[in-house]
């Protein structure tokens, strides 16, 4: 279901699901999408999410841009041809969502979860995919007392050498964190994953921090060329398992 949020420079739409069955209220998730945006793969992840048990929101967090349907990628991704077509537009558009503009958009998309009929009061877990992880951490750091949980998936450019780094807020987080990482990843190589790792000790967080054998950028996105299926299964129990234990227990 499309919704509507006011947003910090302007109105962004996003995705809501909700579980399949049961009466709620419900625990409460954001999930961040990818660099090629709100599509129907996002919308079945979500609601795969949702039937755990969990009402999902999904914004479109480049509503600065436009909508989700005018930045929808308009060639094969399931081609590496097109992917990397695809990849040509959508990644300025990543570099153009700096966190002085992130930050802000974080607490209208909590406060329109918080908003959403069935969404139980408490804690609230994040999952991030390709950039949507950095996003997903900021909102961990930038709201500790309300995310109990954060995942990222595939993630790039969470331990950096820049001085808004995502990894550098984790001493402000609470929650608990499980990245699964793909192998061979330009933007998440193996010393920046040992730098996350370093940085989720130092704060004293309970964490799993791995790469996934042979798993590539991307690799959750079924409409892409870079899709594992086995990697994507890991994901979701490993995500499931996170979920369950911080929002359910």
């Amino acid at each position: 279901m499309p919704i509507e949020i006011p947003a910090a420079e302007g109105t962004a739409e996003a995705l809501v699901a909700r579980p399949s069955t049961g009466a709620g209220p419900f625990p409460a998730v954001i999930l961040y999408m990818d660099a090629f945006g709100l599509r129907p793969r996002i919308q079945e992840m979500a609601q795969r999410i949702a039937d755990w048990g969990y009402v999902v929101l999904a914004p479109n967090v480049f509503y600065r841009e436009g909508t989700a349907a005018e930045l929808a990628p308009t060639g094969d991704m399931s081609t590496q041809e097109g992917r990397e077509a695809a990849g040509k537009a959508a990644f300025p558009r990543v570099g153009r969502l700096t966190p002085d503009k992130a930050l802000p958009d974080i607490g209208a998309w909590v406060s329109a979860l918080a908003a959403l009929d069935g969404v139980a009061p408490g804690p609230i877990g994040t999952v991030g995919y390709c950039m949507g992880a950095r996003l997903a951490v900021r909102t961990a750091t930038s709201h500790p007392d309300l995310v109990a949980a954060c995942g990222g998936f595939h993630g790039g450019g969470l331990a950096t050498d820049e001085p808004d780094s995502p990894h550098l807020g984790l001493p402000n987080a609470r929650a608990r964190f499980v990245f699964g990482h793909a192998d061979h990843d330009r933007s998440m190589a193996p010393d920046a994953v040992a730098r996350l790792g370093e940085a989720l000790q130092a704060a004293g967080l309970e964490a799993s921090n791995v790469i996934y054998e042979g798993a590539p950028h991307g690799y959750t996105m079924a409409d892409t060329s870079a899709f594992h299926p086995d990697a994507t299964e890991r994901h979701f129990k490993e995500l499931r398992a996170l979920l369950d234990a911080t929002l359910k227990g």
